[in-house]
């Protein structure tokens, strides 16, 4: 049979609970405990501070990843544009130049294209130069008659405004004919025979452009002018 000692045990626990009553009433004792719970209430704390510095630190390092990317980005971005507007320039550049020369090239070409639109049609009436300085225009060239010459000169004052102030100046001259055909072989020739005649002419005029603002010369005093438009021989 087991016998328990209940009064041994009961005096254990009492003694026990004066152990630690007596260490707690004991202000060393409690100087010590309130150390640790301190020191450990520190450690924790350090414990939090650090991984919360931590993580802040990693998202800082993740923030400027990211910003120095986009930097990057925008770095090539603004590259890529100032080399885009750098060859648009270049290529307006270039369109306003070819402006240029078109339109340095259409004037003459212009002119060119007005006087052949005239000219007579007949095969000996041919030109032999054309001279412009600015709106002042002069031609030259020959003709087998100056009904030829004449006829071009009212073309050139029926045109619109286009050339104005024409004026005419003819000079007949006699043409050397050759005593020799393409062979080299001698041609005789009848020597009262009357001698082909040429006439050289002279047309000065004023050119305006079409679009400019000078007003075109009135087209009812043109009928008047051919009459005095023809030198005397």
């Amino acid at each position: 049979m087991i016998k328990v000692n209940l009064l041994d045990s009961v005096t254990d626990r009492a003694r026990s609970a004066a152990v630690v009553e007596d260490r707690v009433a004991n202000p060393r004792a409690r100087m010590v405990m309130l150390a640790a719970t301190v020191a450990t209430l520190m450690f924790l704390g350090m414990v939090f501070d650090w991984i919360s510095a931590n993580s802040a630190h990693a998202s800082a390092q993740d923030e400027l990843k990211r910003e120095e990317q986009i930097k990057v980005q925008m770095e090539a971005v603004n590259k890529e544009q100032a080399e885009l507007e750098k060859k648009i320039k270049d290529i307006q550049t270039r369109i306003d130049v070819i402006k240029k020369l078109r339109a340095a090239q259409q004037g003459p070409v212009a002119v060119l294209s007005a006087i052949n639109e005239r000219l007579p049609t007949i095969g000996d009436f041919r030109l032999t130069g054309i001279e412009q300085k600015n709106e002042e225009l002069i031609i030259e060239g020959h003709s087998p008659n100056e009904s030829a010459v004449t006829q071009f000169g009212r073309s050139l004052e029926f045109s619109s405004g286009l050339f104005s102030n024409v004026n005419i100046e003819t000079t007949r001259q006699t043409v050397e004919v050759s005593t020799t055909d393409s062979k080299g072989q001698t041609i005789e020739i009848d020597p009262s025979a009357p001698k082909p005649e040429t006439v050289s002419f002279k047309v000065k005029c004023k050119y305006t452009a079409p679009g400019s603002n000078i007003a075109a010369a009135p087209q009812a005093n043109s009928a008047t002018t051919p009459a005095n438009q023809v030198a005397q021989k």
